[in-house]
């Protein structure tokens, strides 16, 4: 009965929790809320003062009363009070917009799915749930978010037959082998964007005495940025790009230009790590999935199938087809939405054993 009235006044959510965006996206609506996963406070009365995108401009540059950091690391929370507040905040903006019953102060209670790491503990687990159930949601429920991304990026995940998903984003690549609606094999690696970003930070510190910071480093890898060498001129690979820093041997300020073939080289140890990933997943798959992936091929989600010729390298390595995921940054989000819509597929992905 309650369930119902809070229904009246509240929209179904779908939010992919990453640990460098948040997406939510409201049932019937699409994707109404796509931020970075950051958060600004007051060091001492842990007063909250950005989040999103105005916190992500405040990273590496507060003064010593502010702290501007991401509250999730590798998947998980790192800071339970901060991810509360996130998640608060996203949902009361949500619900900001009037609908039929604005003239009722409206107490928004929705029902909520969240998209987790498959390699999170049972502790982790439930702290997103709790942190989404004090956040305001009356239902929190949890899917793995390589069944997530595969149920985004349209594969048939309850068919007999296999699907391999990739999904590459911000502190965790998951990969899969999905079939008959469940997971057959999977691998949860805690390498991916941003053990990028500290790669390509190593790099500079190491070849020019350049101390850079992990957003500059991160728009470096956006601008430039490439997995595999190219032979066509208008694609990545031999562009350039000006960063400043601080000379190390100096403490005054540098700028270095760098060239594609040098961030790939940088990017490389952890690419390596991710295909060999994957490798060990295919090897672990059933003999009788296995032609049904290379018939299928290995799709790529997350942020870093945004990567240029990271696709090329993973088909390479694993003499695979390999394709991306339209729109591959919202997979996840996406498939958490189509879940909402259809109960029965709810129930068979859904993450057991947690809070209800």
């Amino acid at each position: 009965m309650l369930d119902s009235f809070f229904g009246l006044f509240s929209h179904d959510l779908a939010i992919d929790l990453g640990t460098a965006n948040t997406l939510v996206l409201v049932r019937g609506k699409g994707i109404v809320i796509r931020e970075p996963s950051c958060v600004a406070r007051q060091k001492k009365t842990k007063r909250i003062l950005a989040i999103g995108t105005e916190a992500k401009k405040m990273l590496g540059k507060t003064p010593g009363t502010i702290e501007a950091f991401r509250p999730m690391r590798d998947g998980v929370i790192a800071d339970f009070d901060a991810v509360e507040a996130m998640l608060t905040f996203y949902i009361k903006k949500v619900h900001e917009s009037p609908g039929k019953f604005s003239w009722i102060p409206q107490v928004p209670r929705p029902r909520v799915v969240i998209g987790i790491p498959s390699g999170v503990t049972e502790v982790e687990r439930r702290a997103v749930q709790e942190a989404a159930l004090a956040a305001g949601a009356r239902q929190a429920y949890l899917i793995e978010e390589p069944m997530a991304a595969a149920i985004g990026a349209g594969l048939p995940i309850e068919n007999p037959g296999g699907s391999l998903i990739c999904d590459i984003g911000g502190g965790t690549t998951e990969i899969a082998v999905i079939s008959l609606g469940g997971i057959v094999v999977s691998k949860c690696l805690r390498i991916a964007g941003d053990e990028m970003d500290e790669t390509i930070v190593s790099f500079c510190r190491l070849k020019y005495s350049l101390l850079i910071g992990e957003v500059t480093a991160e728009e470096v890898k956006i601008q430039i940025g490439s997995a595999f060498s190219q032979t066509n001129q208008h694609e990545k690979g031999d562009e350039q790009t000006v960063i400043r820093g601080r000379d190390l041997e100096t403490g005054l300020p540098k700028s270095v230009k760098l060239n594609g073939s040098e961030i790939r080289e940088a990017l490389s140890p952890v690419l390596n790590q991710i295909t060999d990933a994957i490798s060990e997943v295919v090897e672990e798959t059933p003999p009788e999935l296995v032609g049904d992936l290379m018939e299928r091929g290995l799709c790529l989600a997350g942020g870093g199938a945004l990567l240029s010729g990271i696709d090329r390298l993973i088909s390479q390595e694993t003499k695979m087809p390999v394709w991306r995921a339209e729109d591959p940054q919202t997979a996840v989000v996406k498939g958490c939405g189509k879940v909402l819509d259809n109960e029965s597929l709810l129930e068979k992905v859904r993450v057991t054993g947690g809070l209800r």
